[in-house]
């Protein structure tokens, strides 16, 4: 038996990912593949993810059910976490590395790595994340291969 919320939700992350490179390769005219396994950018594979199952929950269970309620509120923590925590993490990220950048060799060895700074989303990225998962769930709940 397949799951079939499961399959659109892994779907949806998946071409959102694809998206993220090929939008990527668009914007800065190289081609780096480590975007199709990165966190932010445009659009939130995560939003996406959640959205799409969410979406493909009402379709199978109905939208007065405790699974599409449960997905429901998943996807609105998810949208507010890479909107909002995550996106200012990635700003403090920037900061801390900028600040480590101008400390210049004399910085500490534990701070030889910079931090991660692409780690959130802008409100138009997780708004593009939305509408492509709950476009994948309304497309692939319809699919008549189930």
């Amino acid at each position: 038996m397949v799951n079939k919320i499961l399959l659109i939700a892994v779907a949806a992350w998946a071409v959102a990912q694809l998206l993220k490179l090929l939008i990527s390769t668009a914007v800065y005219h190289r081609f780096d593949i480590n975007y199709l396994f990165t966190g932010g950018g445009m659009p939130s594979s995560h939003t996406a993810l959640v959205c799409s199952c969410a979406v493909a929950a009402a379709f199978e269970t109905g939208v007065d059910s405790p699974l599409f309620a449960v997905a429901a509120v998943l996807a609105f923590i998810v949208m507010y976490d890479a909107a909002n925590v995550r996106l200012e993490t990635g700003k403090q990220a920037r900061v801390l590395n900028q600040l480590l950048r101008s400390w210049g060799e004399g910085k500490p060895e534990e701070f030889e790595a910079e931090l991660k700074e692409l780690i959130g989303h802008t409100p138009l990225q997780v708004a593009v994340g939305a509408a492509l998962g709950i476009a994948m769930g309304v497309g692939g709940s319809l699919l008549p291969i189930w």
